[in-house]
C-alpha cells in the first residue's frame, strides 16, 4: 500500500494539472446537464431524451468522486505545499465541500424512492444552492488561474502615463501599475454578480416561502372564467394553514389559458351516460376539503396544502361505469398531455378534482382552472387543465411514462 501511495505522488505537479482538468470537465457536464433538466423548456423539446439527460448527469456526478478520492490521497503533500499561503488552503477547502456536497445530495435525490419525499426535498435545495454558489465560485476560480494571466507580458496593466526618465526613482513619478491578473478577477467577480446575483435572489426567496411566489402565480393568471368558485369554510382561511414550500412550474407545451366560452369539463367513454358541464355548472358541483402533500418526482415537494373540489370517484359515479372498463384516462387541455388511473386507484377518497387551493382559485400556471390532485402517488399522475376523463378497457401508457417515468407512481 505504502509503495502504490508513493507512486502517485510521483509527478505529482502533472497529476495535479491532470486533476485540475478532469474537475473542470465535470463540472461543465454537471452545469449543462443540470441547466437542462432545471429549465421548463427543455421538457418538450427533448421528450424522452431528458430521461437520457437525467442519467448522464447521474453518471457524470458519481464518476466526480473518482478525482476526489484521487486527490484525497494526494491531499497531504499539496496540503504541505500551501503552507504560509491560507487563502489557497480555503480553496481547496472550499472546492472539496463543493464537490461533496454535490454528491452526496445527488446520490439522495437519484435514489428519492428509497430516502422519501422529506430527504430528497432538503436535498434538492442543498443542491440548488451548492449549485448557485459554487459554480459562480468555481468559474471564477477557473479564469483567474488561467494560463494566459500567467504569461509575464500579460501579468500588468499600466495606467497610460509615460515612463520615468533615466536616473529617476521610479516611486518619485506618478505611474500607476495594476496586475492584470487582480483587474481579470475583480472584473470575473462583478460580472457574475451582476449577471447571477438577481436570478439567486429570486431562487432564494422562493425557497424561503411559497406566500409571495404563490401570490404572484395568483396575479399572474391566465384564466378568465366567472363566476369564481366560492370557498367553503374549510378552505377559508385554509384548513391546513396554509401550503408549506414552493411550487416550481414544469410543462411540456405553452400554459393555456381558458375562458367560460372554450372550457369544459367532459366525462365519456365506458360510461353509463356522458356528462359535459360548462364553467357555471361545474362550480355549482357539491365540492369537498382535504389537506394533502404534493411531491413530484424530482425532488421537490409542497407540504400543508388545502384543496378544495369534487371527489374523482363522484364523478365517475354520476356518470356510471360500464363494467367492461379497467382504466380511467385523464386527458389535459394543453391538447397533448395524458395519464391514467386504475378504477382501484380513482376510487381512493383522496384522488380530487381540485378548483381550490388554499382557499383561491388554481392558476393556470399550477394547473387551473381545475386539476388533478393523487397525494399519494408522484405530480406526474396529477394532471394539469384536467377538462376530461374517458373510462377505456384497456390499459393507457401516459405521456411521462411513454418517456421513462415508473408507472409505479406512489410515493
Amino acid at each position: 500500500m505504502r509503495e502504490w501511495l508513493k507512486s502517485l505522488r510521483r509527478g505529482y505537479g502533472k497529476k495535479l494539472v491532470q486533476l485540475h482538468a478532469w474537475n473542470g470537465w465535470i463540472v461543465v457536464l454537471l452545469a449543462i446537464t443540470g441547466l437542462v433538466l432545471f429549465g421548463g423548456f427543455w421538457r418538450g423539446v427533448l421528450g424522452e431524451g431528458r430521461v437520457w439527460v437525467r442519467w448522464l448527469h447521474i453518471v457524470v456526478g458519481l464518476a466526480s468522486l473518482l478525482p476526489v478520492m484521487y486527490y484525497l490521497l494526494l491531499a497531504g503533500k499539496h496540503w504541505k505545499q500551501l503552507k504560509g499561503r491560507p487563502w489557497q488552503r480555503a480553496n481547496v477547502l472550499i472546492v472539496l465541500a463543493l464537490l461533496l456536497g454535490w454528491l452526496l445530495s445527488g446520490v439522495l435525490l437519484w435514489q428519492f424512492r428509497a430516502v422519501g419525499p422529506y430527504w430528497s426535498n432538503a436535498a434538492l435545495y442543498a443542491h440548488d444552492l451548492l449549485t448557485w454558489i459554487g459554480l459562480p465560485y468555481i468559474i471564477y476560480h477557473s479564469l483567474a488561474r488561467t494560463k494566459w494571466l500567467k504569461e509575464p507580458h500579460r501579468r500588468t496593466i499600466k495606467s497610460g502615463k509615460p515612463e520615468p526618465e533615466v536616473g529617476i526613482h521610479p516611486a518619485a513619478g506618478p505611474q500607476a501599475v495594476y496586475t492584470r491578473r487582480a483587474f481579470i478577477k475583480v472584473s470575473v467577480g462583478a460580472g457574475l454578480a451582476l449577471t447571477l446575483g438577481p436570478s439567486f435572489l429570486q431562487w432564494l426567496g422562493s425557497s424561503l416561502g411559497s406566500g409571495a411566489s404563490l401570490e404572484k402565480l395568483i396575479e399572474e393568471d391566465a384564466n378568465r372564467l366567472m363566476p369564481a368558485p366560492v370557498p367553503l369554510p374549510g378552505s377559508s382561511p385554509p384548513l391546513g394553514g396554509g401550503s408549506q414550500g414552493s411550487f416550481r412550474v414544469y410543462t411540456v407545451t405553452p400554459i393555456p389559458a381558458f375562458t367560460n366560452t372554450n372550457w369544459s369539463f367532459v366525462v365519456d367513454g365506458l360510461v353509463e351516460r356522458s356528462i359535459e358541464w360548462d364553467w357555471e355548472q361545474f362550480v355549482q358541483l357539491k365540492r369537498t376539503v382535504q389537506v394533502s402533500d404534493f411531491h413530484c418526482v424530482t425532488g421537490w415537494s409542497v407540504y400543508s396544502n388545502t384543496w378544495e373540489g369534487i371527489p374523482l370517484k363522484e364523478l365517475l359515479k354520476q356518470a356510471g361505469v360500464k363494467p367492461q372498463a379497467t382504466t380511467v384516462k385523464l386527458y389535459s387541455g394543453d391538447g397533448v398531455y395524458t395519464d391514467s388511473l386504475t378504477l382501484e386507484q380513482a376510487d381512493m377518497d383522496d384522488v380530487m378534482v381540485a378548483v381550490l387551493h388554499d382557499g383561491k382559485p388554481i392558476p393556470s400556471d399550477l394547473g387551473g382552472p381545475v386539476r388533478l390532485v393523487v397525494p399519494k402517488m408522484y405530480a406526474y399522475k396529477s394532471v394539469k387543465w384536467l377538462n376530461r376523463i374517458e373510462l377505456i378497457d384497456r390499459d393507457h401508457t401516459g405521456y411521462w411514462e411513454e418517456r421513462g417515468y415508473a408507472k409505479d407512481a406512489w410515493v
